[in-house]
């Protein structure tokens, strides 16, 4: 999976670098960008039933978010697998299947 995602990073820097975007790409401002395309792809949403939703648009917005948490992650060095994998690991530790099966609690609240 690592070298998926070395690929996209690379496809991405590529498309970034042939453009000499780097130069505006600093980690406040990709995380901005990752924030405004969030809501990018929570404006495909709003309001719509599934069966409304544009998912070519969805598709497209999706694609956006993916391209900037890509290169934020590569911005601080951060390998982006090893991230959700640990992240997931943590979550299932605050998030234990017999505790939280079937609720909607966050862990911090009275289960």
């Amino acid at each position: 999976m690592a070298e998926l995602f070395d690929k996209l990073t690379k496809a991405a820097l590529e498309f970034r670098d042939d453009r000499n975007w780097a130069q505006f790409h600093t980690g406040k401002d990709l995380a901005m960008c990752l924030g405004i395309e969030s809501s990018e792809v929570q404006g495909v949403l709003l309001w719509k039933k599934d069966a409304e939703i544009d998912k070519e648009k969805l598709k497209d917005e999706i694609g956006d978010v993916f391209y900037s948490l890509l290169l934020l992650a590569n911005h601080y060095s951060i390998d982006i697998e090893k991230a959700f994998t640990d992240k997931l690991r943590k979550n299932i530790a605050k998030y234990p299947v017999e505790v939280f099966k079937n609720s909607n609690k966050k862990y911090t609240e009275e289960k």
